[in-house]
C-alpha cells in the first residue's frame, strides 16, 4: 500500500526582496513567467514557478514587514540559490539568453553532464538563479535503480 506524505499538498512561497518591483516583474516576464493577480498588488507580485510553488517578489518595504532580521544584500552575499527546471537543453539557453538580454549577468558558464545541463545568471538585484534540464530517461533509470528490491 502506498501512502501520501502529509506534506504532499503543501504550497511553497519563497519571499524575495527586490529593489524595484515593476522592473523585476518586467525582467521575469521576459523569461516567460507570469503573475497570479490574487496575490499581486502594491509592494508584491506572486510569480508561480510550479504547481504549488511560488516566488513572491517583494519591494524592500514589504519584505521588511515580513522579516524581523535585517535584509541582506544579494550583490555582496549569497542569500540563497534559486533553481528551476525547463523542458529541454535548448530552453536552458533560451531562458538564460533572455535573462542576459533583460539586464541580468551570467554567473557561470554552462555545466554539461550529459544527462543534465544547466546555466546560471544573476537577476537585476543580484539573486543567483540556475536554469537546468535533466533527461527524463535518466530520471526514470535512477528511480528504477533506487527502488527497493521485492522478494
Amino acid at each position: 500500500m502506498t501512502t501520501t506524505p502529509a506534506h504532499a499538498g503543501r504550497m511553497l512561497f519563497v519571499n524575495m526582496p527586490v529593489a524595484d518591483l515593476e522592473r523585476s516583474k518586467a525582467f521575469f516576464a521576459r523569461l516567460g513567467f507570469g503573475y497570479d493577480p490574487r496575490f499581486t498588488g502594491e509592494g508584491a507580485a506572486c510569480m508561480p514557478v510550479g504547481e504549488q510553488a511560488f516566488v513572491m517578489l517583494l519591494d524592500h518595504e514589504t519584505f521588511a514587514r515580513f522579516s524581523k532580521l535585517p535584509m541582506g544584500d544579494p550583490a555582496t552575499h549569497a542569500l540563497a540559490l534559486y533553481c528551476f527546471s525547463v523542458e529541454s537543453r535548448d530552453e536552458v539557453d533560451t531562458v538564460v539568453e533572455a535573462a542576459l538580454a533583460a539586464g541580468g549577468t551570467e554567473a557561470d558558464g554552462p555545466e554539461d553532464h550529459g544527462f543534465m545541463y544547466s546555466r546560471s545568471f544573476f537577476d537585476l538585484d543580484g539573486h543567483g538563479w540556475q536554469v537546468m534540464w535533466m533527461d527524463p530517461a535518466s530520471m526514470s533509470d535512477a528511480s528504477a535503480s533506487s527502488a527497493p528490491a521485492t522478494a
